[in-house]
């Protein structure tokens, strides 16, 4: 008999992860995912004992976008918490900043060790045992998110949720969320434009994804959009059978809170979790539809939290030692990233009694993605930024060091369990290519930048001793550590450093 532990069940799920060329055949659009990932999903889930029926006892909320979907799922989940306190309210999400189980919550807390292991093994003795499949085609076993998916709807009809938020994974029409047949309410949050570039898509193609959440008479809701995706997800809503499509309008008052998730771009995505939360309660419990915000929608708001994104940390253990951690990916949530942290909020902070304060980024990006356009991007922001607030200094020497690291975790080149990643091509790992292009990337767009100041290293742990090494420069000053361009990376840094006390 095989143990049961939780890195037990981090080690099987391990196993059904993509590897780096699996990844590659799928962008280049050599798979027939697309087609087969519903059919697949809703196949997997006979196979644990449940039917597409069966989750609609779930009454969700299935959110998607490129952007801030993610944080629209936060919020809506504190309002309802902070609405409905004696409820049981679910939230699923992706990915995890340092523990799998993250990914699955009941009022607002992580399953535990034992819960996700004893949910994890139930799915996957059921899959072992009852190996029947209908495709071919199919795996005996889900690929790693799906199979987090099966685990999540297991253990939210097992704890019996009234409400649960379904944050979509990638994409919305063939995403492993969406085979709930009649979720109470959908939402659409920001369709970047820079997805365009990195999907390989159109912005109508993007929006025809993201509407395939919507449902036969559910209501369908949405923020501002480009133009053409606009109205796709009006098109998709009307071929969906969806009962309204609703633009969200702006909520009075809104601007006035300051919101538990820091950065500007927050109060879209709160406006839409407001009325989502707002047809959500209506359905269930007759809630009146108005735009006023009562109080527990604004408690809600102010104490939603959403770690690695635009979040600041003091170190426990070095108080003049700052993390200012978000996972911004793309240009435009760069744009934002570099908005929040070039502000008077964080890097411009007033300094106590005038100490110094030298800045350090640690940035890592998926390989494929432009080194050049990103950092050009945050080094624009910036300069835009300083001059908004009236700083003299110069964008080029806002940062003192600059650190480019692989997101493997530790020196020795290992992953913790919940951070392992197959996903990153053994030569670009060795040769640390993605790194170097990043470097090359920063000289060219700063060329007085001072080269030894430039750092290329091999693991998250090789970051932070340097970072700690620069602390113990000077024992006068402060650090500032910005972390950005990779969830994955946030995680390894909230790990490593020992800050998931106060971070998580």
């Amino acid at each position: 008999m095989s143990t049961r532990t939780y890195n037990d069940a981090v080690d099987h799920l391990n196993s059904l992860q993509s590897n780096a060329a699996t990844l590659e055949a799928l962008r280049a659009g050599k798979t027939r995912m697309d087609q087969l990932a519903i059919p697949e999903m809703v196949e997997y889930l006979g196979r644990i004992g449940y039917t597409p029926e069966d989750l609609n006892k779930l009454n969700v909320i299935h959110i998607t976008g490129t952007k801030g979907k993610g944080s629209t799922s936060a919020f809506t989940d504190s309002i309802l918490r902070h609405a409905k306190p004696e409820w049981k309210v679910g939230l699923y999400t992706s990915p995890h900043l340092v523990a799998v189980r993250e990914r699955i919550r009941i009022n607002g807390a992580p399953l535990s060790e034992e819960q996700f292991s004893r949910f994890f093994f139930h799915v996957w003795d059921r899959l072992e045992h009852n190996g029947k499949r209908h495709h071919p085609e199919t795996s005996k076993m889900p690929a790693y998110f799906r199979f987090v998916t099966l685990v999540a709807y297991h253990a939210f009809l097992s704890l019996g949720v009234d409400a649960t938020i379904l944050e979509v994974g990638v994409g919305g029409a063939y995403d492993s969320t969406n085979i709930v047949p009649k979720p109470i309410v959908t939402g659409v949050s920001a369709l970047g434009l820079d997805h365009t570039a990195v999907l390989g898509k159109t912005i109508k193609e993007i929006a025809w994804q993201k509407g395939g959440i919507y449902k036969e008479g559910v209501p369908a809701l949405t923020v501002n959009q480009p133009e053409e995706g606009f109205e796709m997800l009006k098109h998709r809503a009307g071929d969906r059978k969806a009962s309204e499509f609703i633009l969200v309008p702006l909520t009075p008052g809104l601007s006035d809170i300051k919101l538990g998730l820091a950065g500007t771009h927050q109060y879209q995505n709160a406006g839409l979790a407001v009325h989502l939360a707002k047809h959500f309660l209506h359905a269930k419990t007759g809630w009146p539809l108005d735009d006023t915000l009562p109080p527990p929608f604004v408690e809600g708001l102010e104490n939603a939290r959403w770690p690695g994104r635009c979040q600041t940390v003091v170190d426990p253990k070095h108080p003049r030692l700052t993390w200012f951690l978000d996972g911004a990916h793309t240009k435009e949530s760069l744009e934002c990233c570099m908005q929040w942290f070039a502000s008077p909020d964080a890097a411009l902070r007033p300094s106590p009694s005038a100490v110094k304060t030298s800045r350090v980024l640690i940035f890592n990006c998926t390989n494929g993605r432009s080194a050049h356009a990103l950092l050009g991007t945050a080094v624009a922001k910036i300069a835009a930024q300083l001059e908004l607030h009236g700083k003299e200094k110069d964008a080029s020497v806002f940062f003192d060091h600059v650190i480019f690291c692989t997101n493997v975790t530790y020196a020795d080149g290992g992953f913790k369990g919940d951070l392992t990643s197959k996903s990153i091509s053994e030569r670009d790992l060795t040769q640390l290519t993605t790194q170097h292009e990043l470097a090359a990337a920063w000289s060219s767009l700063i060329p007085p930048f001072p080269s030894n100041h430039i750092h290329v290293l091999p693991s998250i742990q090789h970051a932070i001793k340097l970072v700690h090494d620069l602390l113990a420069a000077d024992e006068q000053s402060g650090v500032d550590v910005l972390v950005s361009g990779s969830l994955h990376l946030v995680g390894g840094v909230i790990e490593v450093a020992g800050l998931s006390k106060v971070a998580l």
